[in-house]
């Protein structure tokens, strides 16, 4: 699958680009099917890498889907072509936003939770890039569209942002506040976010600052957590708090809590 997406730097449009998404990596439940999770990786990653991770979680009951960012010029690289879901300049939540892009990866990742069972929970996570990808698709999902307009097809049961930050997030309470609809769906989405105090690529701050940002903007049913020296990278006690939060959110049935 393919999309256009206009070269941003200092947010003008200076030509349109295709671009390729990359192999796709699937996690089939162990156990009864009840959730599908698409989990989307980090700049410059692959699905593969993920998947080998979440294979080895006590979660039977969910399947993982980890696709592959499209490999593309990033801006923040001196436009050195690495595996991205958007461009970005600036790794913040006040960075220029690549709405063509940021739409075309939460596009990509509806597409993927779209065929799958009436009766199953869907969910999206991701880390770094990927936890931007997708908490915009959160964003997109209580507004009912897409930052072009077009019409946002996935109820999301859950979402999961590890090291990341909200993209398009001057705009997000505004949007919010004006429809009532938009505002009940937001107070209803679960959303875990969780930020290493000693992140040196997205700065505690921004992920904190997000946290604020989507509270204040009506998503009450937010949990953020803080890990004390954390860099960015994940940490078997940071996927242990995930795995206990999905069971509680998505009512799984025959999953192993761990303890703490």
């Amino acid at each position: 699958m393919s999309y256009n997406s206009s070269t941003m730097g200092s947010g003008s449009r200076t030509g349109r680009m295709s671009f390729e998404f990359g192999r796709t990596h699937v996690v089939r439940p162990k156990g009864k099917h009840q959730a599908t999770i698409v989990w989307l990786h980090g700049l410059g990653d692959k699905g593969s890498s993920w998947s080998q991770l979440l294979e080895t979680l006590p979660l039977p009951n969910i399947k993982w889907i980890c696709p592959t960012a499209p490999t593309r010029p990033v801006t923040l690289f001196g436009g050195f072509p690495c595996t991205a879901w958007f461009d970005v300049g600036d790794i913040s939540e006040e960075s220029p936003d690549d709405l063509e892009g940021l739409d075309a990866a939460a596009s990509h990742v509806a597409n993927l939770l779209s065929t799958e069972p009436a009766d199953i929970k869907l969910g999206i996570g991701g880390f770094s890039m990927g936890a931007a990808t997708a908490i915009y698709s959160a964003s997109c999902r209580i507004l009912g569209q897409y930052g072009n307009g077009n019409l946002y097809p996935i109820n999301l049961s859950a979402v999961v942002g590890l090291s990341g930050w909200l993209p398009c997030s001057r705009s997000l309470r505004n949007q919010v506040s004006v429809s009532h609809e938009a505002a009940r769906r937001a107070a209803s989405l679960p959303i875990l976010l969780c930020h290493g105090s000693g992140d040196d690529v997205v700065a505690y701050k921004h992920g904190e600052k997000s946290a604020h940002t989507l509270s204040s903007s009506g998503f009450s049913n937010l949990t953020f957590k803080s890990y004390n020296g954390l860099g960015h990278y994940t940490i078997p006690e940071e996927m242990d708090v995930v795995c206990n939060w999905l069971t509680v959110i998505l009512a799984l049935d025959g999953i192993r809590l761990v303890d703490h």
